[in-house]
């Protein structure tokens, strides 16, 4: 009969190993935002494990402090060691690197100009751009500002950040801006999910963003595409904007947010 050493056993260890930690993240990935926590009963239907199994799990999860229990019956919730690889992974992220994927896709569908803005108070800055291949374009470069309420890229933000009473018009401020066209833009910015704006900033050109969010379901930014109105229609930048909603949506999984709006 052969024997099983220590070596001809280790593989069938390190398979059941990588099995405990997919089992292990499999928990983790079980919770979602909200809620008062979850019961024993709660996880056993969010994961196909048996109860010891589970109650195992737990328990080591539990001592490196990944999961927390409390109450009677016990519920259990993300412990601080969650919440700080999330600190750890949002301080080392490259927004600009992170997106140049959805980037790199809506110049390559639009042929026209894509940029990123980040909100900055009342402002939004450029992070990111790809200029236009066409002989006729507009670009601002990473860098340029402006206000929030000025342009689709900036309502786009600004039709998904909660304002205090009165926080709107202190927006507004010395831009001479239609506060009941910009309250009507920004309610239909959050209804399709896109702002869109021709002839605002530049005489001729038409620009559409969509906003994307991040892990705690804040606005973190909008993707934006803009160019000559020569080439486009409004129903063209209607396209764009359905299309960067997708893109956007992306976007924001990547950074641990929801898909939209």
């Amino acid at each position: 009969m052969e024997q099983i050493t220590e070596e001809s056993a280790a593989p069938a260890q390190g398979a059941e190993g990588v099995r405990a930690v997919e089992r292990a993240l499999d928990v983790l990935s079980a919770f979602s935002a909200g809620g008062e926590g979850l019961l024993v009963a709660d996880l056993l239907k969010r994961v196909d494990l048996s109860r010891p199994t589970l109650y195992r799990l737990l328990h080591t999860l539990g001592k490196k402090g990944f999961v927390v229990a409390e109450g009677e019956p016990q519920r259990f919730r993300l412990g601080p060691s969650v919440a700080r690889l999330a600190h750890v992974w949002s301080s080392s992220l490259d927004l600009g690197t992170l997106a140049r994927p959805v980037m790199q896709e809506a110049w390559t569908y639009t042929s026209e100009t894509v940029a990123l803005f980040v909100p900055r108070g009342e402002m939004r800055m450029c992070i990111a751009e790809m200029q236009s291949p066409q002989a006729i374009s507009y670009r601002r470069g990473v860098g340029y500002t402006e206000r929030l309420v000025r342009g689709a890229s900036g309502r786009a933000i600004l039709a998904f950040t909660p304002l205090a009473s009165g926080q709107l018009e202190a927006f507004a401020a010395g831009t001479n801006a239609d506060m009941a066209w910009l309250r009507e833009q920004l309610a239909i910015t959050r209804e399709r999910g896109y702002a869109m704006g021709h002839n605002e900033l530049i005489q001729g050109a038409y620009a559409v963003a969509a906003p994307f969010f991040d892990g705690r379901g804040k606005v973190a930014g909008s993707l934006g595409v803009f160019g000559p109105d020569v080439r486009l229609t409004e129903a063209r930048v209607n396209e764009f904007g359905q299309y960067l909603r997708i893109l956007a949506g992306r976007l924001s999984e990547t950074l641990g947010g929801s898909p939209g709006p």
